[in-house]
């Protein structure tokens, strides 16, 4: 029994002496040899290394730096264009500023030539006991252009058929001002609630009343009301003169 017993110590302290012998083994994640801890506690290879890397990356590693870009310089800006008056033949109005468009695609100047504007207005007349609007030039002869002056462009505008010259400047043409613009542009552009009357009249001028309970009534203009369009019109009614106020489309003159 002792010789059993001895036996079995001896076998104990061969086993612990080969434990202490063998050497460590390490996790190699490229394929190798398995950890002995991974195995027993059921750890996946791919677990390992994805923590690994996480590791990794919040480490030492930098975040990217991003460079916001620098200002841009804006394009050069051309030479500012302005409003000129061109006197053209009365009555080709529309002719010349049909050419002017032509000749600026065919001569390579439509870069530099803007609007080209025919300012008109609405004005209203009494035909055949009806009111009757139409479009009136608010001045016939007249183009106004908006455009880059200079001496090559001057030529190329003067010489444009129908086209007599610029208004002003002799060979150097005054712009029209900024204040001068906004006036033609507001009275082309304001409503027609109430359009002008074609005709215009004169203090102590005659006119005879065509509509309205005076009519064949003859009188004087004693007072012009343009902007309300009417006459004060001094009528002569049971020999005595009395002041009738009255549209201008209700006279028409003697």
């Amino acid at each position: 029994m002792s010789g059993e017993k001895l036996h079995n110590e001896e076998t104990l302290n061969a086993l612990q002496h080969d434990d202490d012998a063998a050497p460590e083994t390490s996790y190699v994640p490229d394929g190798g040899e398995q950890d002995p801890l991974e195995e027993d506690e059921g750890v996946r290879p791919d677990e390992v290394h994805s923590e690994s890397s996480s590791e990794a990356q919040s480490g030492s590693a930098e975040p990217p730096t991003y460079h916001a870009p620098g200002p841009q310089e804006p394009p050069a800006a051309g030479p500012a264009k302005n409003w000129y008056i061109i006197h053209a033949y009365s009555g080709f109005e529309n002719k010349v500023a049909e050419s002017l468009r032509t000749r600026a695609q065919a001569f390579g100047f439509a870069d530099r030539v803007g609007q080209i504007l025919i300012p008109t207005e609405e004005v209203v007349e009494l035909r055949n006991g009806k009111k009757i609007i139409s479009k009136r030039l608010l001045y016939p002869g007249y183009v106004l252009v908006e455009m880059e002056m200079d001496d090559e462009l001057w030529h190329a505008v003067k010489s444009t058929p129908r086209v007599t010259g610029f208004v002003g400047g002799g060979t150097k043409p005054v712009p029209l001002s900024a204040d001068e613009v906004n006036a033609v542009l507001y009275r082309q552009n304001s409503p027609a609630e109430r359009p002008r009357p074609k005709m215009t009249f004169e203090k102590n001028e005659t006119v005879k009343i065509i509509d309205g309970p005076f009519t064949n009534f003859s009188g004087k203009v004693d007072e012009i009301n343009t902007e309300r369009n009417t006459l004060r019109v001094m009528v002569t009614i049971f020999g005595r003169s009395t002041p009738v106020e009255l549209d201008f489309l209700q006279v028409e003159k003697i």
